[in-house]
């Protein structure tokens, strides 16, 4: 694979959640630490993605907002 986005953390599917429009996919990477995507159901379907399943994250962000109360 060869993208661009320099912020990519491999990791494994810990669940799926399947909507009519979108999916909720929790992916467990290193250090305990859970990173929740919401995708499009297609786009789910297209990579075919299975609980326990290797992905990669892939963040590209052009602004990270930080809020105190």
């Amino acid at each position: 694979m060869k993208i661009s986005a320099r912020n990519q953390l491999k990791g494994k599917v810990k669940s799926i959640k399947h909507g009519p429009v979108s999916t909720e996919v929790v992916i467990g990477v290193a250090g305990g630490v859970d990173i929740t995507s919401v995708i499009t159901e297609s786009a789910a379907k297209d990579l075919d993605l299975r609980t326990g399943a290797e992905v990669y994250a892939v963040i590209k962000a052009s602004n990270v907002l930080i809020a105190v109360d």
